[in-house]
């Protein structure tokens, strides 16, 4: 699952899709928001949980503000995010998981797929301006979608499911790679077009960027499709 902002919220609704299909995961991959929600799963977490937990979800439970090379220190998120999680590290997951992070030292992805969990999640998820650089292990981390923005870096399947966050980044060059849907032998992009856009200020609409990708990942899955891309409208109509 590939990075966008706030975007794990509609990854939490393809992933309910999928569950209600049985379409269950032997493994999964993520950058950012996309290893947010795979990293939840993995761990133990089922998608109606997840959904629970995000519709839930109010700014002050992560807005955390201090000075420094950021907004927020990711403190709070942090916290939240240990408490979420039923077991600590990747190797108590019921997948294996890889998470794609950014080392600031070598300016290179680094994916993470042993050890501690939390503090993988969270610093695939600290997206730069809005939270400060992590440290972890003595080495300064930030958002994996820096370079590795699908998040398959650590996925060596030969059938892949991936959705692609379609991003309208102000900081992304028209036309760049980074917003390419990715082409692999045996991957098959899921790529919902329209998605309500979320962001710390209008949590709000994650209920309907939710039921958008959910729906919508139930009609992609009624289409016979085994690689390339599926393209799908967020809307019914």
């Amino acid at each position: 699952m590939s990075s966008g902002f706030f975007g794990f919220f509609a990854h939490a609704g393809v992933l309910r899709a999928l569950e209600r299909a049985e379409l269950l995961p032997s493994a999964v991959s993520g950058s950012s928001a996309g290893a947010l929600v795979t990293g939840l799963w993995a761990a133990g977490l089922g998608a109606e949980a997840i959904e629970d937990e995000l519709m839930r979800l109010e700014r002050e439970h992560f807005w955390d503000p201090s000075v420094g090379l950021g907004l927020l220190r990711g403190e709070r998120f942090a916290e939240k995010l240990a408490g979420l999680l039923p077991v600590s590290r990747f190797e108590e997951c019921r997948v294996p998981a890889a998470i794609s992070v950014f080392d600031v030292f070598s300016r290179e992805t680094r994916v993470m797929r042993d050890g501690e969990l939390a503090p993988a999640i969270r610093a695939s998820c600290t997206l730069p301006f809005l939270f400060q650089p992590m440290w972890h292990q003595g080495r300064p981390l930030l958002d994996g979608g820096i370079l590795d923005r699908p998040g398959l870096a650590g996925m060596a399947h030969s059938r892949l499911l991936y959705h692609h966050l379609a991003s309208k980044s102000p900081w992304r060059r028209s036309g760049s790679v980074a917003l390419q849907v990715p082409r692999r032998e045996g991957l098959c992009a899921l790529v919902i077009e329209d998605l309500q856009r979320v962001n710390p200020f209008r949590l709000e609409r994650g209920r309907k960027a939710f039921r958008q990708a959910e729906d919508a990942t139930r009609r992609a899955l009624e289409q016979v499709v085994t690689t390339g891309e599926v393209r799908v409208s967020a809307s019914t109509r």
